[in-house]
């Protein structure tokens, strides 16, 4: 069956809050926008009851109602959504594709906002009681648990420091731990202080047998796995801090990623792919909240947007025909003096077109033009470049080039 082809300026993957972010930054810059989502708006941020410490929300807010205004927000700004599953990515040409089951779209820039999924236990009940007792976030909920008894699965750093910030909060924090006693994955002053913290109870050498609960989760039954004992932990909420899996396995060899699978950017959210922008939980970061999510999509989608504006500069004024492009910082005041040199460039070689490329805010344009380090003078011949100059630039070096 031959696929139906789209055309988009910008293609999201990933409707979470990192790509519905992206999407009302690309939208209201008036790009045509497209969001891919595998299966629910809002994506894992939906799985929180109660989200206390994003600002401007003083009550609190729920995952799924945030995430639904973010939702709004963006198809204010004509933000297209598709429901379906990204099968390939192909980002070698300028147009970059992405290919779903049945259409094709080719996108000036994509922001790769796949996210990543907290790993599981995998035992049966438990995809009943995610977002109903079975949580992933401490800082999110641990308000939520405020004189409660909880229960910690895990014994690295997360699982560990966040049993620590558990204790300011609920009443009891047990940790299943799947190691024999005393023995941990996290770092030796996290081990200390939970060790002797009086609120921090430890259930060694166990893992999740089950769950159980009636609308919401009430226990977590736990084997031990030297003795084969079942011991049942009645607890309010059960946090998983077992490690995430990103959602990258289809930009293996694209696009750079760290050991764990994370994609790797700069400041600016851009991959080792120019036009391909990622942000949110798919990168490899330190800290994933939906505030960090937000931040780091506002970055991608004003970058995409820069991306295209300069792809359209780059294309149709700096390489057409013959020109001179002078790469400038405008901070520093003697590249700004040279400009005066360009004009009389300008006025002489009334055949060649002159470009000033300020790199202040962006480097994209002086990238392209193979320029590392400014001042530089480029000369383009044909619509090619033909030479750079980066040092000794002067009046007379710059004729004898044309």
């Amino acid at each position: 069956m031959e696929k139906r082809v789209k055309q988009y300026d910008v293609v999201i993957i990933g409707g979470g809050a990192s790509g519905l972010t992206a999407g009302i930054y690309c939208g209201r810059a008036r790009l045509k926008t497209l969001i891919i989502e595998q299966a629910l708006v809002g994506g894992i941020a939906t799985n929180t009851n109660d989200i206390e410490n994003y600002p401007g929300f003083p009550e609190g807010i729920s995952g799924i109602d945030l995430m639904n205004l973010f939702h709004k927000q963006a198809k204010r700004f004509g933000v297209d959504f598709k429901l379906t599953n990204v099968k390939s990515v192909d980002f070698s040409g300028d147009l970059k594709i992405v290919d779903t089951f049945r259409t094709r779209y080719e996108a000036k820039s994509v922001i790769i906002c796949n996210g990543s999924k907290p790993r599981v236990v995998g035992v049966e009940t438990e995809e009943q009681f995610i977002g109903k007792g079975i949580t992933f976030c401490a800082t999110c909920d641990a308000a939520a648990n405020t004189g409660k008894d909880v229960l910690v699965i895990g014994s690295g750093d997360a699982a560990i420091e966040e049993g620590i910030f558990l204790t300011k909060f609920a009443d009891k924090v047990m940790v299943s731990i799947i190691h024999e006693e005393g023995k941990m994955d996290c770092n030796e002053i996290a081990k200390a202080a939970a060790l002797a913290n009086p609120k921090m109870e430890f259930y060694w050498n166990t893992v999740v047998e089950r769950y159980e609960g009636g609308e919401r989760l009430e226990r977590v039954v736990l084997k031990n796995l030297k003795t084969g004992e079942t011991i049942p932990l009645d607890c309010f909420s059960c946090f998983l801090f077992i490690g995430y899996i990103p959602n990258t396995d289809i930009y293996k060899g694209i696009i750079d990623m760290s050991d764990k699978g994370y994609i790797r950017t700069n400041e600016n959210m851009e991959t080792n792919v120019p036009g391909v922008f990622a942000a949110g939980d798919v990168r490899d970061r330190f800290l994933r909240q939906v505030a960090t999510c937000v931040g780091d999509a506002a970055t991608a989608g004003v970058m995409a947007e820069k991306y295209i504006a300069e792809s359209e500069i780059f294309e149709h004024q700096i390489m057409q025909g013959d020109g001179v492009a002078y790469v400038y910082n405008a901070v520093e005041k003697e590249q700004r003096d040279m400009l005066s040199m360009i004009e009389e460039i300008e006025n002489t070689y009334e055949n060649y077109c002159c470009h000033r490329i300020d790199t202040y805010k962006s480097d994209g344009l002086a990238k392209r033009l193979g320029v590392t380090c400014c001042p530089s003078v480029v000369i383009i011949k044909d619509g090619k470049v033909d030479k750079v100059l980066s040092s000794d630039i002067c009046k007379k070096s710059i004729e004898e080039s044309l």
